[in-house]
This record gives C-alpha cells, sequence and structure tokens, in this order.
C-alpha cells in the first residue's frame, strides 16, 4: 500500500484525505495577516498550511525585456521580479508562522524554490517538502529535497509522463522519503474541462505513489470529484477575503468555502465507503417496504389460489414475489382473510 507519513500522520488509501491551506501571497505583506490565515485554516478543517519559500532574486532577475513580462495569465504584462517581490513570504517570519501553528496543531510546511531555500526550511525543521509545478524540472533541486530523507509532495502541472518519471527517479535515488503526485493544471484560474481528474488513479498505480489534487479551480467540484477519484490529498489556495485582492485572490478559497470544501470532502470519504451488497443497519427498517405475496380478496379453504385472490404488492411481511408461479393454481389450505400475508403454511396441493 502506498502511504507517506508526515508528522505521524499516515496519507494515503484508507487514510482520511490530507487537506492542504496554500497561504501563497494570501498575507498581503502583512504578517499579522499570514498569522491569521494560519488561525482561519485550522478553524476551517485544513489538516496542513504551506508556505512558498523564495525571493524575486532567488527565482529571476530584475529584468524588464519581453522574455520576463508575464503573458496569457491574470497577471498580464507584469515583470516576473515584481510579481514575486509582491507575492513572496519574507523568510524571517516563516520561524515564527511554524511556531504559530505549532501552538494551534496544525501542520506548517513549505515549498522551496532553490537550494538555499531547502537548507533554510531545514533548519526550521519542516516535516516535508513540496515541489511546485514549474520545478519538477529542476534535477539538481530534486536531487537535495530528497537527499533531505522527508516527505515530498510535488505538483505534476505541465509535465510529461516523462519527465514525471524522471522526477520520481530523482527523488528516489536521493532518498525522499516517500512521494506524494499531485495532479495539477496550471492555470491560473483553471477551467474545469481543464482538469483532467482521471489522471489522479493512473498517476498512483504508474508510479506507485500517494496521489492527490493541487487545484487552482475557483469552485468546490474538483477536490470533491477528486476524492471520488482517489485522491488522497488536496491542495486549495486560501485567503481572508478575495476582496483584499492580490496575486492569487481569484482562486483562492474564504475560509467559510474551505470549511464547505472540507466537509463535502469528508462526507464523500464517508459514501465512498467500501464493496458492498449487504443490507445496511439503515436499511433493515426499510425491508418492510419490499413487495411480497399478499392474499387481496378473502379465500375459503381448498379455494384455488388465483392471480385475483393473490397479488405481489408492498409491503414485505409474505412470500417472496418470486415463488408466485408455484402458489398460483393451488389450493389453500385453510380460510385466509384479505389482506394477509401468505405463508407456505396456507398454501395445500393441487387441484
Amino acid at each position: 500500500m502506498n502511504e507517506i507519513t508526515i508528522n505521524d500522520r499516515v496519507i494515503g488509501s484508507g487514510h482520511p484525505v490530507y487537506i492542504i491551506a496554500e497561504m501563497s501571497a494570501n498575507h498581503g505583506q502583512d504578517f499579522d495577516q499570514a498569522a491569521r490565515i494560519i488561525e482561519a485554516a485550522k478553524e476551517a478543517g485544513a489538516d496542513a498550511v504551506k508556505l512558498q519559500t523564495y525571493t524575486p532574486d532567488t527565482l529571476t532577475i530584475a529584468c524588464d525585456n519581453e522574455y520576463f513580462r508575464i503573458k496569457g495569465t491574470i497577471w498580464e504584462g507584469r515583470p516576473l521580479y515584481d510579481l514575486y517581490g509582491e507575492a513572496y513570504t519574507p523568510w524571517e517570519w516563516q520561524p515564527q508562522l511554524k511556531e504559530i501553528a505549532d501552538r494551534l496543531g496544525i501542520i506548517l510546511f513549505s515549498t522551496p524554490f532553490d537550494v538555499t531555500a531547502v537548507e533554510f526550511l531545514e533548519g526550521m525543521d519542516v516535516p516535508a517538502h513540496k515541489v511546485a509545478s514549474f520545478e519538477l524540472v529542476d534535477l539538481a533541486l530534486l536531487e537535495r529535497i530528497g537527499a533531505t530523507g522527508k516527505p515530498v509532495i510535488m505538483s505534476t502541472g505541465m509535465a510529461s509522463l516523462a519527465e514525471i518519471d524522471e522526477a520520481v527517479a530523482t527523488l528516489r535515488r536521493a532518498g525522499a522519503g516517500g512521494i506524494g503526485l499531485l495532479k495539477c493544471t496550471s492555470a491560473y484560474p483553471a477551467q474545469a474541462a481543464d482538469m483532467n481528474l482521471c489522471t489522479i488513479p493512473h498517476l498512483a498505480e504508474t508510479f506507485g505513489v500517494v496521489a492527490g489534487l493541487s487545484d487552482h479551480t475557483t469552485g468546490l467540484a474538483a477536490p470533491v470529484a477528486a476524492v471520488a477519484l482517489g485522491a488522497a490529498i488536496i491542495e486549495k489556495h486560501f485567503t481572508l477575503g478575495r476582496a483584499a485582492g492580490g496575486p492569487d485572490s481569484a482562486f483562492s478559497l474564504e475560509p467559510h468555502e474551505f470549511a464547505a470544501m472540507v466537509a463535502a470532502v469528508r462526507e464523500t470519504e464517508q459514501a465512498l465507503g467500501r464493496v458492498c451488497y449487504e443490507s445496511s443497519a439503515a436499511e433493515e427498517k426499510s425491508r418492510a417496504f419490499r413487495r411480497s405475496l399478499f392474499v387481496v380478496e378473502d379465500v375459503l379453504a381448498g379455494e384455488v389460489l388465483t392471480s385475483e385472490n393473490i397479488r405481489s404488492i408492498r409491503p414485505g411481511y409474505g412470500l417472496a414475489p418470486k415463488y408466485l408461479g408455484q402458489v398460483l393454481g393451488r389450493r389453500s389450505s385453510r380460510a385466509i382473510r384479505r389482506g394477509t400475508p401468505l405463508g407456505w403454511e396456507m398454501v395445500g396441493g393441487l387441484p
């Protein structure tokens, strides 16, 4: 069975879905707001909060030519350096945020975007590492992350099957302490038609890993459908309020929405259950409303049982309907009043 363990929490088939609230840039460069996000995520039912550990200079360079301007997204025309300057989480906050999370009893880890970030997070003793879709092809970074021996959750947006295979092999060779792969559509926001959630069980089977979903849609349907398909991890962006704006607000859930998602995921887990063809305890009371054979007209002793005096009707206190053919044409063994459930002791021989 494919499982990973984060802070003694086992994640995989047969265990509760692991739900991650992605803070990303939704702190708005306000430490107190970042702290409130952690508190709200805990209250909304998240199992973990995830940060991102980078600076503009660890991700790109300050350059304004066409190569460094964003095209085709909600951040159209912005220089990468400027966007990352707005979105990054100050590194000096992160140990303090982990202390807050520890006090609240919610797990906190992060996505490192370069080797210096891995070293920084190792100094914080995070229990796991996340790999972003865009970094899946940075094999040197994956080697360093895998070498920590920690569990690794990796998004697979934009990646080909061959690229995922290479990334997984790199993490395993380096010593990663278990791998989770998240189906991800790297569009912001993502459209339902582009999600291809059927990839989730294929990821799990193909690579022998825990699989899940990193979701950038604006609704709740994709996470619920993903769980029905076997997702063991759900990651969703979390904000205190979209009205505050920010780079990620358009595809982030507010606390009440996130709580509704968590509730829907937990209800879906219960509904999935197991392969079962037995009546549940709740169904037993309903068995009485099945059809069965009843006497529908008064019958004299010795009278022939016919379709006029014997019928298959509700409720279910008489013989099963399948015996109707064996009963019709035989004589009653005694007088029977209308409305009596038919039993074998009432059925005599043939005329």
